[in-house]
């Protein structure tokens, strides 16, 4: 169907019924070729399970029709939201003979940490961020299945490890405070990917990109009998923009210790007027490498009088209060290694309860 203008429409009315046309080129090309992508790449029971998430209909379509966009020589297209590689759920293995060369031998075009693909315009640039200390063999086991995840869902991105230095009390969130921080000086990311070091994703159309709304990525996991830990639960991996991040001014630097620090930035979102999104549960599973509680990071137990004063002090408390001292900076072949100095419960004396 074409769009005709007449000479006697106003010339602001013929730019809006172009605009309009266009728009509708625009989704129903968009449209078509998610469809063909789900048709061609998706299990089928989980292909009917993603129609009603994303919330396209799939319909036939003539195989003889050319395709849609012709891109020129000299451009890349936009990469595909379902990237064509995609393989679905995969049997995760973990050989107690791994080694990081390995991992680099497997992973050749992944740079100091960072990717991006050849063939496309990454639809986001994404930033994965790991709280770490004395976590060897589980960031192993990460990094080898995670890369290639990333990779086969055309993704530019770089993976971050925060180390937090010395013996100390451990704190995640400040970590991942850190993280953000120090990643936005390197590079324009757009997404930022929260991620627990010993959670593996077990199947790639659990796409790790930001949503419209701040996106929790840990359905269920095998610890749990892929069942979510409970109603409002917003840890393990989460998925914000960063203005969407920066709304909330963060994570909460006063956690000390396991536990709290994700329910606290999940009622920063919910005082904020959004919402938590999530996957499928069908495609949002995720295996948990074993491992006993770390030296140091026992339950914090005054996680539960911290929750009850989130209100008090968000606007205080997070990213605009963020101390802490960057001890070294190292571009590895597979990730980039932050060791930072975030002190203790001793050296924040607003932290009491």
């Amino acid at each position: 169907m074409a769009c005709k203008l007449g000479k006697s429409f106003p010339q602001k009315l013929k730019l809006l019924l172009i605009v309009a046309c266009l728009g509708s080129v625009l989704t129903w090309i968009v449209v078509h070729n998610m469809q063909d992508l789900l048709r061609d790449v998706y299990p089928q029971p989980l292909a009917k399970t993603l129609q009603r998430w994303v919330g396209v209909q799939m319909v036939p379509r003539d195989p003889h029709c050319p395709p849609l966009v012709s891109p020129t020589p000299t451009t890349r297209p936009l990469c595909p939201f379902l990237s064509p590689y995609l393989r679905g759920a995969v049997g995760l293995k973990f050989d107690a003979q791994l080694t990081f060369k390995q991992v680099q031998k497997n992973n050749p075009k992944v740079r100091e940490g960072r990717y991006g693909p050849q063939e496309c315009h990454p639809v986001q640039r994404v930033a994965i961020l790991i709280p770490y200390r004395n976590r060897e063999r589980h960031l192993l086991y990460l990094l080898e299945h995670l890369h290639p995840f990333l990779q086969r869902q055309l993704l530019e991105y770089g993976i971050y490890i925060i180390n937090q230095a010395g013996n100390g009390v451990f704190n995640r969130a400040k970590l991942l405070n850190v993280g953000f921080l120090e990643s936005l000086k390197e590079h324009q990311w757009d997404c930022f990917i929260f991620h627990d070091v010993d959670l593996v994703p077990e199947n790639d159309f659990n796409l790790y990109l930001c949503d419209h709304e701040p996106k929790h990525l840990v359905v269920g996991r095998n610890a749990t009998g892929y069942k979510l830990r409970y109603k409002g639960y917003f840890g393990g991996a989460t998925a914000m923009t960063k203005e969407q991040f920066t709304r909330v001014n963060g994570f909460s630097n006063r956690y000390w210790g396991w536990g709290g620090e994700d329910d606290d930035l999940r009622i920063r979102v919910q005082q904020q007027k959004m919402k938590v999104v999530r996957p499928p549960l069908e495609i949002a599973r995720y295996t948990m490498t074993f491992h006993t509680r770390d030296h140091g990071n026992e339950v914090n137990p005054v996680r539960m009088e911290l929750l009850k004063k989130v209100s008090q002090v968000w606007s205080k408390d997070g990213l605009n209060s963020c101390a802490y001292k960057v001890l070294s900076v190292e571009h590895n072949p597979l990730y980039i290694n932050i060791t930072v100095d975030i002190g203790g419960p001793r050296h924040n004396p607003k932290v009491a309860v």
